[in-house]
């Protein structure tokens, strides 16, 4: 038994002063770089929005991959009539809103617990949807898991709610395909939650005749594809492993699980990506990939109260949001055969 500490004269308390820790200086945020991210990506997602809103006006596919006067980013077609890109409003202003939102609720939490986040980082891409998402940088350690569960889950959260709110209006402005309508280029899968929508339309009277069509007979509003898009970035997100939104949340309630957990994600998305869609073997890989180092932070105080049911929250948003085959005729044989095809 080791012996007490002795007690400290009275003289030297009134003495003792903490040697203050040096403090540290916030990382400059570098604006200008945010604001021309946003810039491009606000004009990358007008471009395709643009042409989404012209076919959807046509009744032709909202996805035209094969139309020679429209390629695949269709900025000369674009820029033939610059009054088309007003076109591409209401999918780039609505996707933009739903990505903003997720990368608040971080950004916003990191805030309220006092951690250094950068402002969001929009990425501009020419792919069909004109961009390849948005991330926040955290440049200072998380000091609790009651914090790392909060800025986890909070992005998911906002692009949820934001993405759904989005659905339950544009999936009314959708149209039935006439028939006779060309095969679209990009067969899209839908998540229950869009199912769910589908379904609740149906006790609807204006909106009848589009809820007894299955989906897939369905042209959607591009606000309708934009909450698609909202929806599986939220389920790519809440993928429970490595440094994902998912990740943060598992490792937060049970750092110890959390590479099991990883470890068992990646072996759920291999036989999903041979049979369903090739993608997820680029996401096992980033989770493999990731799970090599996560936040460390203080093992108390444990994760408690009203957050159990936050938690039991993201599982049913990733059962809602999760599209197991998010583009037909996209598994590794069907894309191995029409490699060889071509």
């Amino acid at each position: 038994m080791s012996e007490p500490t002795p007690p400290i004269a009275s003289s030297t308390l009134e003495h003792y002063r903490p040697t203050p820790l040096p403090e540290r200086r916030a990382p400059r945020q570098r604006y200008w770089l945010h604001a021309l991210l946003l810039l491009l990506t606000c004009f990358t997602t007008l471009v395709v929005g643009a042409r989404m809103q012209y076919n959807f006006a046509h009744s032709q596919p909202v996805f035209s991959l094969d139309d020679a006067a429209a390629p695949f980013f269709p900025a000369s077609w674009a820029f033939s009539h610059p009054a088309r890109l007003l076109l591409g409003l209401p999918f780039a202003g609505t996707l933009m809103l739903i990505l903003l939102a997720h990368e608040m609720g971080h950004y916003l939490y990191c805030k309220r617990y006092a951690v250094w986040a950068t402002l969001p980082f929009f990425i501009p891409a020419p792919t069909l949807i004109g961009t390849f998402g948005a991330f926040i940088r955290i440049r200072s350690p998380i000091r609790s898991r009651t914090a790392l569960f909060d800025i986890g889950i909070a992005g998911p959260i906002a692009g949820f709610v934001v993405a759904f709110g989005v659905l339950m209006i544009s999936l009314g402005l959708s149209k039935p395909i006439p028939a006779g309508t060309p095969a679209a280029a990009l067969d899209l899968g839908f998540p229950l939650i869009f199912q769910l929508m589908h379904r609740l339309l149906a006790t609807q009277s204006a909106a009848r005749g589009i809820a007894l069509l299955p989906l897939d007979r369905v042209l959607l509003h591009p606000t309708a594809i934009a909450a698609w898009v909202g929806m599986f970035a939220t389920s790519l997100n809440l993928l429970p492993g490595g440094q994902l939104d998912g990740g943060h949340i598992v490792f937060s309630i049970a750092p110890r699980a959390h590479k099991f957990v990883s470890r068992l994600t990646i072996l759920i998305l291999l036989p999903m990506a041979y049979y369903l869609w090739t993608g997820w073997f680029v996401w096992a890989i980033l989770l493999q990939l990731s799970s090599l180092r996560h936040p460390q932070v203080a093992d108390w105080p444990r994760v408690s109260g009203g957050r159990a049911w936050l938690a039991v929250l993201a599982l049913a948003m990733l059962a809602l949001t999760l599209t197991p085959a998010p583009f037909g005729h996209a598994s590794l044989p069907e894309v191995v055969r029409e490699f060889r095809g071509r």
